[in-house]
C-alpha cells in the first residue's frame, strides 16, 4: 500500500523590510504615546517667587476728579493700612511708626488687586500689599535674608471624581500653588513647573512609591533633599451646587500624614478662593512640623560614602601625648538644635547672645525664624548635648532634650514669701 504524503507547501516568505516596517511601526506608536503624555502647555510656572513681605486683604474706597485719580488715592490709602497691617502682624504691639507716602514708596513694591470696582469718581477694591524684604525689613528690625526649611519638592494631587492628578493637566490645585506666595513661609517650597517631563516624573502615582532610590533621582532633578505631598480631593455635592474640599499635609517617600482638614465652597465661583485658603492652612501645618523637628529630610534619601576604618599601630610615646576628653568635651564639633520663644526681634538676639557665651560653643544663629512663636536656633558646638543642657539649666532654663534638639524656656519666677498683706 502505498501513501502519498502532504505536499510540503513553502511557508510564506515574509520580506525583512515588512518585519522591520512592523517593529519600526511599533516603536513610532510607543514613542507617540510618550510624546502625548508630555506634550502640550501643561505647566503654570510660579507667578509668586519674590522674597518680598505680603498683606493682603486690605479694603480701601477712594473717590477724585476722575477714574485715574480715584485710584491713585485709593492705591496710596492702601500702602497706608498695609504699613499698619504689617506692623501688626511682625510686631504684634503698639503702633506703626507713621511714614509719608514717599517712603512708603520707596518701600513698597507692588500693589495686588485682589477686587476691584471702577466708577467715574470712584474706585473700591480689596488689595494686596506687596512690601520690598531688605527695605522694609530695616524699619521692622529683621533681617532681609531669613533661613528656612531645607529644600522640600512640592507634588499637588488634586483628585477630582476619583481621578487623580498632579501635571497630567492644568488643575485648579496646580493654579493655587503656582500663585501662592511662599516667601512668607518658613518651609522652603520647590514648585515644578508642570513643563516637559514633569508629568512623567511627578505624578499621582510617584506620591504613593516607596522606591528610594527612584525617590533620590527624582530629588536630585529639582535640587530638593525631601518631598511634601499636599492632597485635595474635590467632591461637588450637585451640578453648581456646594464644593467640599478635603485636604492632607503629607510629606517624605512614605507620604507621611501630619494633618487633615475640610473646608466647603458654595459654588465653582468659590473654588479657587477655597483652595487658596487651604494652600494657607496647608503651610500652617507643615510650618508647625519644621518649628517641632518632625519636617526634616529622610536619612534614607541621603547618599553617604562608606567611611574607610584604617587600622594603625599607635606608638606608646605618642599615646602618652594626646589628650584626654573630660567635662562633656567632643573630639569633633556637631549641631545641636535649640527651640526657644520669640517673642520679638529682641528675643532673637539674647537668645543667640546668651548661647554663644556658653564655652564650647563656636557659634549660634536662628535658622528658623517665628517671631511671636517659636524659633529653631542652630548651634555648632564642641560639647555634647548633655553638657549643653546643664550648661542651660545653670543659666535658669527650663530644658526638655529630645534627638539632637533642645527645647528651652524661662523657669517660672518662685512665689514670694508671705504674701501680701
Amino acid at each position: 500500500m502505498i501513501t502519498s504524503l502532504p505536499l510540503q507547501r513553502p511557508a510564506p516568505q515574509f520580506s525583512r523590510v515588512w518585519i522591520a516596517v512592523a517593529l519600526f511601526a511599533l516603536l513610532l506608536g510607543a514613542g507617540a504615546l510618550v510624546y502625548a503624555q508630555i506634550e502640550g502647555d501643561r505647566g503654570i510656572p510660579p507667578i509668586a517667587s519674590g522674597g518680598d513681605f505680603e498683606v493682603s486683604g486690605v479694603k480701601v474706597d477712594g473717590s477724585g476728579k476722575n477714574a485715574e485719580e480715584a485710584r491713585s488715592n485709593a492705591w496710596r490709602d492702601a500702602q497706608r493700612k498695609g504699613w499698619q497691617k504689617l506692623w501688626s502682624q511682625m510686631n504684634r504691639s503698639g503702633a506703626a511708626p507713621k511714614l509719608s507716602d514717599s517712603a512708603l514708596d520707596g518701600i513698597v513694591s507692588a500693589i495686588v488687586v485682589e477686587n476691584e470696582q471702577i466708577g467715574p469718581r470712584r474706585y473700591i477694591a480689596t488689595l494686596g500689599v506687596l512690601f520690598d524684604r531688605a527695605r522694609a525689613g530695616e524699619l521692622l528690625g529683621v533681617s532681609g535674608s531669613v533661613l528656612r526649611s531645607a529644600p522640600m519638592l512640592v507634588v499637588p494631587v488634586y483628585i477630582s471624581g476619583g481621578s487623580a492628578q498632579t501635571f497630567e493637566n492644568r488643575t485648579p490645585w496646580q493654579a493655587a500653588w503656582a500663585r501662592y506666595r511662599t516667601a512668607e513661609s518658613i518651609v522652603d517650597y520647590i514648585r515644578p513647573y508642570g513643563s516637559g517631563a514633569d508629568s512623567l516624573l511627578v505624578n499621582a502615582a510617584q506620591s504613593g512609591r516607596r522606591s528610594r532610590t527612584w525617590w533620590r533621582v527624582i530629588l536630585d532633578q529639582f535640587g530638593a533633599a525631601d518631598v511634601v505631598i499636599p492632597v485635595v480631593e474635590v467632591e461637588r455635592q450637585y451640578p453648581g451646587g456646594p464644593i467640599i474640599g478635603r485636604f492632607a499635609a503629607r510629606f517624605g517617600p512614605d507620604s507621611r500624614l501630619l494633618g487633615s482638614f475640610s473646608l466647603r465652597a458654595r459654588n465653582s465661583d468659590g473654588l479657587g478662593a477655597m483652595l487658596d485658603e487651604g494652600i494657607k492652612r496647608l503651610d500652617r501645618i507643615y510650618a508647625g512640623a519644621v518649628r517641632s523637628g518632625e519636617l526634616r529630610p529622610d536619612s534614607s534619601l541621603i547618599i553617604e560614602k562608606p567611611v574607610e576604618i584604617v587600622e594603625e599601630a599607635l606608638d606608646d610615646t605618642l599615646a602618652e601625648d594626646m589628650p584626654v576628653e573630660s567635662g562633656g568635651l567632643s573630639a569633633a564639633a556637631q549641631i545641636i538644635s535649640i527651640q526657644f520663644d520669640t517673642p520679638d526681634v529682641a528675643a532673637v538676639q539674647a537668645g543667640e547672645r546668651m548661647v554663644r557665651g556658653i564655652p564650647g560653643v563656636i557659634s549660634a544663629s536662628t535658622a528658623s525664624l517665628a517671631l511671636g512663636g517659636t524659633s529653631v536656633m542652630q548651634v555648632n558646638t564642641q560639647v555634647d548635648i548633655d553638657a549643653l543642657r546643664g550648661a542651660l539649666e545653670a543659666r535658669g532654663y527650663r530644658v526638655q532634650q529630645g534627638a539632637g534638639v533642645l527645647r528651652i524656656s524661662r523657669a517660672a519666677a518662685p512665689a514670694s514669701p508671705g504674701g501680701g498683706g
